[in-house]
């Protein structure tokens, strides 16, 4: 993997975002020009030079007479656009201030879906600094090589999830600040907030600025960080959002993506306040919470995995969820029978879409009155998308190839190698294949990689062989996806034991215990084989493909036992 170059913490010189010193270390770590994606249609979407994602999304609907309108609601609290500015305004101030942020410094952000954390979003950006979001449930072997490779001085973290996040931060050369909160902004940041002015000037950020670096998983078990500008905030906005899903400002969004998945993000963040609706946030979001929370506050749109709309389906004689317009199907692909059983129980039909971090968001779906059960959609207005071949061809319809699209926005690695292999020729190459039919529809055939979608969350399976590989019992493993009707697919584990073991249920489960602790716990094998030997070819590689195929051979089996 490329190294990151150090770029000095101050560069008065710099200058991009006003006359004040600026961080410049993102900007120099952009991937060079070579290997950036063709940037197509900017011109249509008309922003200016200079612009800031937070004054659009919220100080906006202020400047109308907006301010009244509710913006989030949250278990404690119920925040209008007017709270919300003014809450953001007093963090900026304490970043600006207190805390040293300066334009293009990396902040880490670490906490459940909650008012306060996208306050804290949105207020860093608006002082010009950069979010890094992460998962709540990963471990302290999984932040680190995030704060090294985004170079993070602060994060501001949920005090309950602090242990993991200082056993992180513990051997990170140059230290790390951590700042706590606790409910609505209490603990270590209630208190730096106390008398903050709730009036920020932002400084003149620029359109093409970094404000957000995504994190993604690798298939090395290695992170990618994707760059995202100011105005990609807004692109998802007013391409999908305005064109696809036509959202109005009265409409309650909710939903179960993590707001460090850019679908959350999106789905529950910038969706909803580019439009001046509400969005309604829950802090645990399983089926059985989501169905409860739809019905308490009679929501009107919902992002969630295809997986959570199949699992709520038993749920709908328990809660009313007749509020729902709109119901938007991502993270994995969506089955046909999942989208005629939802339809049949509800009356609605899902808006299936693929997206990606390093798009930010979903970049093919279609309008409720052009779905096509079982297909994808086709490009959202702005983008452009075709199947390729090995060589970078343009397959016929109806052959199956890589999936590769480009649009207003592109993935843009920092410092990383595997920018050449993402994007080619201008396009983006998303590691799914597809078909494209005659009538420019897209239709998902397989992930083209070692990456497992289990329920939404993206696992790649040479990081939890590497866990698994660490447990005393294990000389040899691997790990697939598996079809599981209940999750789309699930990690599976072939394991060879060291001589002397021999593999029971007990000692399956306590590989299972071993990964939870060692990563994040939705990553770990719920499928444990115990196997004699690998398949693997001439030169010793493992070869996936043929698990893969005994995985899927197995749940047919299952299906007709």
């Amino acid at each position: 993997m490329q190294e990151t170059r150090d770029a000095p913490t101050r560069d008065a010189a710099a200058g991009r975002a006003g006359a004040g010193p600026v961080d410049t270390f993102v900007r120099d770590n952009l991937p060079p020009a070579e290997e950036m994606p063709d940037f197509i249609n900017l011109d249509r979407l008309g922003y200016p030079e200079h612009l800031n994602a937070t004054v659009e999304l919220v100080d906006r609907h202020l400047a109308a007479g907006r301010g009244d309108r509710v913006a989030l609601v949250g278990p404690e609290v119920t925040w209008t656009y007017a709270d919300l500015a003014r809450m953001i305004d007093r963090m900026a101030n304490v970043l600006a201030g207190p805390l040293g942020l300066v334009p293009g410094q990396r902040v880490l952000l670490r906490s459940a879906n909650n008012p306060t954390k996208v306050a804290l979003y949105l207020a860093i950006i608006k002082a010009g600094g950069i979010v890094v979001a992460t998962m709540p449930l990963l471990r302290a072997k999984e932040l680190v090589p995030i704060l090294d490779k985004a170079r993070i001085g602060l994060a501001l973290c949920e005090a309950g999830l602090a242990a993991e996040m200082e056993a992180a931060a513990a051997g990170m050369p140059g230290g790390v600040r951590i700042v706590t909160w606790s409910g609505t902004a209490g603990g270590a940041l209630g208190a730096l907030l106390e008398g903050a002015s709730d009036a920020f000037a932002p400084p003149p950020t620029r359109a093409d600025d970094p404000c957000l670096l995504g994190f993604t998983s690798g298939t090395t078990g290695l992170p990618k960080a994707t760059i995202h500008y100011q105005r990609d905030l807004l692109v998802i906005c007013d391409a999908y959002a305005r064109e696809v899903l036509r959202a109005g400002p009265d409409d309650v969004f909710i939903g179960s993506p993590p707001l460090a998945f850019t679908f959350g993000l999106g789905g529950l963040v910038l969706f909803p306040f580019r439009v001046g609706a509400s969005a309604v946030l829950i802090e645990k979001a399983g089926p059985p919470e989501l169905a409860r929370a739809i019905a308490r506050y009679r929501a009107t749109i919902v992002f969630t995995a295809p997986t959570a709309y199949r699992a709520m389906l038993s749920l709908l004689p328990e809660h009313d969820l007749s509020s729902l317009r709109k119901c938007v199907s991502a993270g994995e692909t969506l089955p046909a029978p999942t989208y005629h059983a939802w339809l049949k129980a509800t009356g609605l039909k899902l808006m299936d879409g693929i997206g990606a971090t390093e798009m930010l968001h979903i970049f093919i779906a279609a309008r409720e009155d052009e779905i096509r059960p079982g297909a994808t959609g086709r490009p959202v207005p702005g983008y452009e998308a075709r199947v390729i071949d090995e060589e970078g061809r343009p397959c016929p319809p109806g052959v199956p190839g890589r999936l590769a699209v480009r649009g207003p926005i592109g993935c843009r690695y920092l410092a990383d190698a595997r920018q050449a292999a993402y994007v080619r020729d201008g396009w983006n190459i998303t590691g799914d294949t597809y078909v494209q039919d005659a009538d420019g529809y897209f239709w998902f055939q397989a992930r083209n990689d070692d990456m497992i979608v289990s329920a939404g969350y993206n696992i790649a399976g040479p990081e939890v062989e590497a866990s698994l590989l660490a447990h005393p019992a294990v000389a040899e493993c691997g790990v697939v996806a598996a079809p599981c009707p209940e999750r789309g697919r699930i990690v599976a584990a072939y394991v060879v034991l060291n001589p002397g073991l021999t593999g029971d249920p007990a000692l399956a489960r306590a590989l299972q215990d071993h990964v939870k602790q060692d990563l994040a716990p939705y990553k770990y094998p719920r499928a444990v084989h115990f196997v004699a030997a690998l398949p693997k070819t001439e030169s010793g590689k493992l070869q996936r493909f043929a698990l893969r195929k005994r995985a899927e051979e197995e749940a047919r089996q299952g299906e007709h036992a």
